[in-house]
């Protein structure tokens, strides 16, 4: 299973894990399959930073003859406020000298929770991560990628998760939009969706995951795994029995 996700895919209760770490519910759901999941994901990623993954990084071409289902795990970055544009966002970290640096990257971060909530009143929820006409259209490219090379296999697309994180000002009104996008573009690819969101409100709004609002406890995982797992084993039986 190959798994193209953002830290929401190795990130647990209390800090980010290596990708083998069982808990993860990329391998809980793996394991469910008595298969193996290829977790290729990162802080912050996008749909777009997953077509790059799988387009730039040869590790992922070797992964390729032994794929026997796709899951795009990025929405949840996707759908999150970003007050300042993604492009230039992703560029603090090339600042120089470093005092510059820590200047402008301390300023956003204290910034951004209230810009976060400001935006959030403009129609539409404000600028997000990446707009969901973007990332259906790169879901649709690691889609057609992947099936080139793997005709058949069964494709799952995460649905954004929730967040009461504080570093956003716990604004997340772009959410609705991306799973609007998300559902349409899986109905029209033949993709199955993993609504991350209600599985996870109330461990994640109770509190009851990391305390940086975001990222899941185990429990959070457990259960994601267990219902992808359960997707999937569904999806090869049928695909078995044609």
């Amino acid at each position: 299973m190959l798994v193209l996700g953002d830290s929401l895919a190795f990130h647990g209760p209390e800090r980010a894990e290596p990708a083998d770490d069982p808990r993860l519910w990329p391998n809980v759901a793996a394991a469910a399959l008595g298969g193996r999941a290829e977790i290729v994901a990162g802080i912050g990623w996008t749909a777009r930073h997953a077509w790059t993954a799988l387009t730039h990084d040869p590790r992922v071409w070797a992964m390729m003859p032994r794929v026997d289902a796709l899951v795009l795990g990025t929405g949840g970055m996707d759908s999150l406020p970003s007050p300042l544009p993604t492009a230039l966002r992703e560029l603090i970290p090339a600042v120089r000298p470093e005092r510059a640096r820590r200047v402008v990257r301390d300023g956003y971060l204290r910034a951004q929770p209230a810009l976060a909530r400001a935006l959030a009143h403009l129609p539409g929820g404000g600028p997000v991560a990446l707009p969901p006409r973007l990332t259906v259209s790169y879901l649709q490219r690691c889609r057609d990628a992947v099936l080139a090379l793997r005709p058949g296999i069964p494709v799952v697309a995460a649905l954004p998760s929730v967040h009461r994180a504080a570093v956003y000002g716990c604004a997340h009104p772009g959410r609705a939009a991306t799973e609007q996008a998300t559902r349409a573009w899986a109905a029209s690819a033949g993709a199955r969706v993993l609504d991350v969101g209600t599985l996870v409100a109330a461990h994640v709004l109770g509190g009851h995951g990391n305390p940086d609002g975001m990222h899941w406890g185990w429990a959070g995982h457990g259960l994601v795994g267990a219902t992808l797992g359960a997707i999937l084993a569904g999806e090869l039986a049928d695909r078995a029995g044609q």
